[in-house]
């Protein structure tokens, strides 16, 4: 089939390659080295943060907005200032939101072991609200007491993940480019 009678979406059959070859790229990298990769991901939030502050900006002064300008000019200014200090200081920043997931943990423990012991006349099985509970209070106090470790183990699992995403977007790209 010649380009010129491929669909629109079989065209496009090589972006999704592309994303899958950048994809094992970026697995193989967060495997390799965890806390480069987690530097790395923080810096691309930092750029992906000022970028949405920046365009937030342009559009509050734009006459077609069905926001408030207040608000979106407070947005475009919390987006602008989380986007530099990103950029600025990515190891900081992995670090705190590591930290912001790890206190997350413990309060949706806590809230599942009361929400079990609260509903236990009407849930069945509510144990496993429990021990899914007790579970994240201890994920969370792990990640609180090592961070370091936390960070490289959370960075490897997601280095895998989209190692593996990377393979199914190329296999998918594959089977477009077919049709």
């Amino acid at each position: 089939m010649s380009t010129l009678e491929m669909s629109p979406i079989s065209r496009s059959w090589w972006l999704l390659v592309v994303y899958g070859i950048a994809a094992i790229f970026f697995g193989i990298v967060a495997l390799a080295s965890p806390l480069g990769a987690a530097v790395a991901m923080a810096w691309v939030i930092g750029i992906l943060a000022l970028g949405e502050g920046v365009a937030s900006l342009i559009a509050a002064f734009s006459k077609n907005i069905s926001l408030s300008k207040g608000w979106l000019l407070f947005y475009a200014v919390c987006s602008i200032l989380f986007g530099l200090v990103t950029i600025m200081n990515p190891e900081a920043v992995a670090s705190m939101l590591l930290i912001f997931f790890a206190v997350w943990l413990i309060i949706a423990g806590i809230y599942r072991i009361v929400f079990a012991i609260q509903a236990r006349k009407r849930l069945e099985g509510e144990w496993m609200l429990i021990v899914s509970g007790v579970l994240a209070i201890v994920l969370g106090a792990m990640l609180i007491a090592q961070p370091l470790t936390g960070m490289i183990i959370t960075t490897i699992w997601i280095g895998a993940m989209v190692l593996v995403y990377g393979i199914f977007q190329i296999m998918a790209g594959i089977q477009l480019r077919k049709l």
